[in-house]
């Protein structure tokens, strides 16, 4: 993963193993990310399913600087805290289920999400947004996208009080209306444009 500070990525990493098997597991590790993750950057959307996750998050600056240990060249900071993340969520999960070994892909992704053609800026932070939303409606897990309790959808939707994405800053970067909330997040992304943010 290479990060830049103040542009938006698409973080995810996706497991052939079920990683949430109980409200608990799902918790937990957003506690952890908290711990680890939070301090370096901002959130704008998240959603976790029962073998992947999908963060929408903004580097702050500390986050691009790298690694000051011998044993981690060329590492940056925030590549380093997802590893502790994900490491440390493996041990505690492998110890409650009796089990050995990794549990998460090897090489978690990070998608910057724009690009320049031609000269002119592209931007895919709306696509990825709405796409993560709507990841368990279309994994058929729920029927409605406020039906699922583990992303940020009910946050901007106004039918919860997280506080894990920065909602001022996803009003700067997404061109969305709380009023209209509902309606713009199910317009149709079609499947070119997902595509983009892998």
């Amino acid at each position: 993963m290479n990060f830049e500070e103040n542009k938006p990525f698409h973080v995810y990493n996706r497991s052939n193993n079920i990683v949430f098997k109980t409200r608990d597991n799902y918790i937990y590790f957003l506690n952890k990310f908290r711990k680890y993750i939070l301090p370096f950057a901002d959130v704008i959307a998240w959603c976790l399913m029962p073998d992947h996750f999908h963060f929408i998050i903004v580097p702050k600056i500390t986050a691009a600087g790298y690694v000051k240990e011998k044993h981690l060249p060329n590492t940056q900071v925030l590549s380093k805290q997802f590893g502790i993340l994900l490491s440390s969520y493996t041990k505690a999960f492998n110890k409650q289920n009796n089990r050995k070994g990794s549990l998460f892909s090897h090489n978690t992704k990070a998608k910057i999400l724009y690009e320049f053609i031609y000269g002119n800026k592209k931007e895919y932070i709306s696509t990825c947004f709405k796409y993560i939303h709507n990841n368990p409606v279309k994994s058929n897990l729920v029927k409605r996208h406020q039906d699922w309790e583990f992303n940020s959808f009910n946050d901007y939707a106004g039918l919860r009080k997280g506080n894990l994405v920065n909602k001022s800053l996803a009003s700067d970067l997404i061109n969305f209306d709380d009023d209209d909330f509902f309606a713009w997040s199910f317009i149709e992304i079609n499947d070119e444009d997902i595509k983009v943010i892998f």
